[in-house]
């Protein structure tokens, strides 16, 4: 069973993070699935990912592009893993709950729930807690004034 970290942007937004923790996954050789919570928001971010830095883009793609196997970043709103992901990104309060319960869906590596102030955070304690409750490995990174990843304990999650 993969590893599960939750992700709290508290002075980026998910969206401006995103990039630097997709970045550090493709550095991992690891295949990434982003999993969405409607087409309007996976349109948002396609057009980011190709924008996001004037000196960078991070290679992806979706259903519309065809081929998702060969995507190193598959964006999707389906519970899908076509490209046979290590790591699995969550935005917008989408629950890994199916992922979790079929292991063809679940990546190989680690699951990211990754939320900031806009989110509905008293869900995502329910979630981390349920999670908790089934016994599955998490972690819990904060981001700090100078925007680097900080590991909280449990007490402070």
């Amino acid at each position: 069973m993969p590893e599960i970290a939750f992700y709290h942007c508290t002075r980026l937004t998910a969206d401006a993070a995103l990039p630097q923790l997709l970045e550090k996954s493709l550095e991992r050789e690891w295949r990434v699935v982003v999993h969405l919570v409607s087409e309007q928001r996976l349109a948002q971010l396609d057009a980011h990912l190709w924008t996001y830095r004037p000196d960078a883009f991070l290679p992806h793609g979706s259903k519309k592009d065809g081929e998702p196997e060969t995507q190193p970043v598959y964006l999707t709103t389906a519970n899908d893993n076509p490209n046979d992901a290590d790591a699995r990104f969550f935005l917008g309060g989408v629950s890994p709950a199916a992922c979790l319960a079929d292991p063809k869906l679940a990546p190989k590596e680690r699951i990211v729930i990754l939320f900031d102030e806009k989110d509905d955070i008293v869900s995502l304690r329910i979630q981390y807690k349920d999670l908790l409750s089934h016994g599955l490995k998490q972690t819990y990174w904060q981001e700090n004034e100078d925007g680097r990843w900080v590991k909280k304990d449990e007490k402070n999650a």
